[in-house]
C-alpha cells in the first residue's frame, strides 16, 4: 500500500516510529545508566531542549537570525532569582513571571528590532544581550552584581517540594513535553506553511495576504517566553543565579543545539540538547584533545547534516520505507469561481529611484472583465508599476485606487486582502515544498485555514493550470514553464478582484501558452481585471482588448493591439523598426 493509499494513523506512526525508539533510548539511559551526576546532566539538558524549542520560533520557522535567546534565558533566571531569593516567593508564582516578563520584553522592543534585517537584525538582538549582562552585573542592589543571588528556592508545587535526581527530572522533562506539544500545535499545518513562505519566499507571503512582520513578532515572543522558562528552571534547579546566565556562551551552546539537531524539529531541538550536553563529558577521555575532537564533531555532523540530525534521520528513514510522507485529502469539488471584479485607477503615478525617473505621470485603467497588456523596452518601468500597485514601493506622486479604495497607506499584504494578486519575473516558489503547497498558502491568511482542506482547493487551481499530475511534486525540480504556470495557480486560487503577471509567458511551450490564455480569459469572463505584462507580442495581442506601451516610464500609446503596434512611437521603442522616411 502506497503512502498516499494508506490510513493517516498508520503513517504518521510509521513516520514517528524513529522518534518513539529515540524517547525508549533515552529513558532507558535515565534508568539503567543514571547516576546523581547523570541525572543532573539529563535535568540541564532537558532545560536546554526547552531554551532551543523557543528558539526554533525565531530561528528556525520565522528564518530571523536573533542573538538575544540568552538574554531571555538570563532574564528569566534573574526574576526568579530576585522573587525568589530576595522575597521568599514560591515556583507557582515565579515561574509564571519569569515567563510573562521576557515575553513584555520582546514584545516592546519587537517593533523597532524586527525591521531590520539580516545581520544587522542579529547584532541589535546581540546588543540587547550585552545591555542585559551589563546590567546585571553593575546594578547590584537588585541582582547581587558578580557574586549574583544565592539561596534561590528549588521547585515546590502545591506545597510539595521537587527534590534533585528523579523527580526534577521527570518534572524538568514534562514541562519540555509540554513545550513540544504546544510548540507543535503553533507551527503545524497551515500556520508551519506560512512561516515557511515567510522565510524562504517574503514577497510570495505578501502577495497572498500574509503579514509577515506580525508573524516574526508572534515568533520573537515566543521564543522569549519559552527562553524566560529555561532560564526559570535553571535558577531553580541551581538554586543560584549569576550573570553568567547571560553569558555569550549560553547563546552560542543554544545556536549549535538549534543547528545540529535541526532548526525546526521538536525533536532537532531535544536531540541538539541532548548530544551537546553529553558530548563533552564523553569525550573527556581525551584530555586535552577533546576540545579539538568536540569541534571535528559537530563541524562533520553540520556537513554531513546540513539541514540537522533531525532532518538526517527523517530522510534515512523515509528512504528505508521507500515511501513518501504525503498524507491523503479529499480534494473539493468545486471549480474556483470568480463572482465579479474591481476596476483599477493608476493616476498621474510618479516614481524615482535616486534620481533617476523610472515612471513619469503614468496614467492607466483596468476595468472589470478586461484584459489590458502592458508593454515596452527593458527598463521601461513595467516591472516597477506593478510593484508599485502591490505596495512593494511607494510612490512619489499620483494615486492608485481600487474601485475607491485608495493603496497609499496600505502595506502588500493589505493590498493583497483587498482582492489584488501578482505574479513575479521569477517565480517565488518554496524550491523544497511541493506545488500543492506552493499554491495552498494562498490560503494562509484566510480565517479558516485548514492545510488538508486548502490543499483540495489548490488541487482544483493546479488542475485548470493543467498542473494537477504534478501536485506532489518538488518545486525545485520542475521547469520553468511549470514553475510559473503554478503561481499563475496561486494568484487564481485566491479568487482575486485584480490580477496583475509579469512575464507569465516566459519559458512556457505553446500547449503551455494555450493554457494559460485559456485561464486568464475564464478569470475575465468571472468579472477579474487583469493587467498582463509581457514581451511575447502574439501572445499578448491574441489575448489583452487594450495594450499600454511604456517607453522611459511614460505612456507612449494606449489602444488596440493592431493601433498600438502599429504607432511609430511603439514601432521605434519597441520592436526596432526605422520610421519612414519621405
Amino acid at each position: 500500500m502506497s503512502a498516499a493509499s494508506a490510513p493517516p494513523e498508520r503513517i504518521l506512526r510509521a513516520a514517528h516510529a524513529p522518534w518513539l525508539a529515540g524517547a525508549a533510548l533515552l529513558a532507558l539511559y535515565a534508568a539503567f545508566m543514571g547516576d546523581i551526576y547523570g541525572l543532573r546532566l539529563l535535568t540541564q539538558a532537558g532545560i536546554y531542549a526547552l531554551l532551543v524549542i523557543g528558539y526554533q520560533f525565531v530561528f528556525g520557522h520565522a528564518g530571523a537570525f536573533s542573538l538575544a535567546q540568552g538574554a531571555f534565558f538570563g532574564l528569566g533566571a534573574y526574576v526568579t532569582g530576585i522573587l525568589g531569593a530576595k522575597l521568599g516567593w514560591g515556583f507557582m508564582t515565579t515561574f509564571p513571571l519569569s515567563i510573562l516578563l521576557p515575553a513584555a520584553f520582546a514584545l516592546l522592543v519587537a517593533a523597532p528590532v524586527l525591521r531590520l534585517e539580516t545581520h544587522y537584525f542579529a547584532l541589535a538582538t546581540l546588543g540587547l544581550a550585552q545591555v542585559a549582562l551589563i546590567g546585571a552585573v553593575n546594578w547590584e542592589s537588585l541582582t547581587g552584581g558578580a557574586n549574583g543571588l544565592v539561596g534561590v528556592p528549588r521547585v515546590v508545587l502545591f506545597g510539595a517540594r521537587i527534590a534533585p535526581g528523579w523527580p526534577l527530572l521527570l518534572f524538568v522533562w514534562g514541562l519540555v513535553a509540554l513545550g513540544g506539544v504546544l510548540a507543535w500545535r503553533l507551527t503545524r499545518g497551515m500556520k508551519g506553511l506560512a512561516y515557511r513562505t515567510v522565510r524562504e519566499r517574503p514577497l510570495a507571503a505578501a502577495s497572498v495576504g500574509l503579514d509577515g512582520g506580525t508573524l516574526r513578532a508572534t515568533a520573537f515572543v515566543l521564543s522569549a517566553a519559552y527562553g524566560g522558562a529555561a532560564g526559570a528552571l535553571h535558577a531553580n534547579s541551581l538554586g543560584v543565579v549569576s550573570p553568567e546566565a547571560f553569558d555569550f556562551s549560553i547563546m552560542v551552546a543554544c545556536l549549535t543545539m538549534a543547528v545540529v539537531g535541526g532548526r525546526g524539529r521538536i525533536a532537532g531541538a531535544i536531540l541538539g540538547a541532548v548530544l551537546l550536553v553529553h558530548l563533552p563529558e564523553w569525550l573527556r577521555g581525551l584530555e586535552q584533545y577533546y576540545l579539538i575532537a568536540y569541534g571535528a564533531a559537530l563541524l562533520l555532523v553540520v556537513i554531513l547534516a546540513p539541514d540537522g540530525l533531525a532532518g538526517l534521520v527523517d530522510r534515512t528513514w523515509r528512504r528505508a520505507r521507500g515511501t513518501t510522507e504525503t498524507l491523503p485529502f479529499l480534494p473539493s469539488s468545486a471549480v474556483v469561481a470568480f463572482t465579479g471584479g474591481a476596476a483599477l485607477h493608476v493616476e498621474c503615478l510618479t516614481k524615482s529611484f535616486g534620481g533617476v525617473t523610472a515612471l513619469d505621470s503614468v496614467e492607466l485603467r483596468v476595468a472589470p472583465g478586461e484584459i489590458v497588456g502592458l508593454i515596452g523596452p527593458n527598463g521601461s518601468g513595467k516591472s516597477t508599476l506593478a510593484n508599485l500597485i502591490t505596495g512593494l514601493y511607494r510612490p512619489d506622486q499620483g494615486h492608485i485606487r481600487l474601485d475607491n479604495a485608495p493603496f497609499e497607506p496600505l502595506r502588500p499584504h493589505e493590498i493583497a486582502r483587498l482582492g489584488v494578486a501578482r505574479t513575479f519575473q521569477t517565480a517565488e516558489l518554496i524550491g523544497g515544498a511541493s506545488l500543492i503547497d506552493n499554491v495552498a498558502v494562498a490560503y494562509a491568511a484566510t480565517a479558516d485555514a485548514n492545510l488538508p482542506h486548502a490543499r483540495g482547493r489548490a488541487l482544483n487551481a493546479l488542475a485548470q493550470a493543467g498542473l494537477s499530475d504534478r501536485a506532489w511534486e518538488e518545486a525545485a525540480a520542475q521547469p520553468a514553464g511549470v514553475r510559473r504556470l503554478a503561481e499563475v495557480a496561486r494568484a487564481v486560487a485566491r479568487k482575486p478582484r485584480f490580477l496583475v503577471l509579469d512575464e507569465p509567458s516566459a519559458g512556457l511551450t505553446d500547449d503551455e501558452r494555450a493554457t494559460l490564455a485559456r485561464l486568464l480569459r475564464g478569470l475575465a469572463a468571472g468579472g477579474v481585471a487583469v493587467l498582463v505584462i509581457d514581451h511575447n507580442l502574439p501572445f499578448l495581442s491574441g489575448l489583452a482588448g487594450r495594450l499600454v506601451c511604456l517607453e522611459a516610464g511614460r505612456v507612449i500609446a494606449a489602444g488596440t493591439p493592431d493601433a498600438v503596434l502599429a504607432h511609430p512611437d511603439v514601432r521605434r521603442a519597441y520592436l526596432g523598426a526605422a520610421e519612414d522616411t519621405p
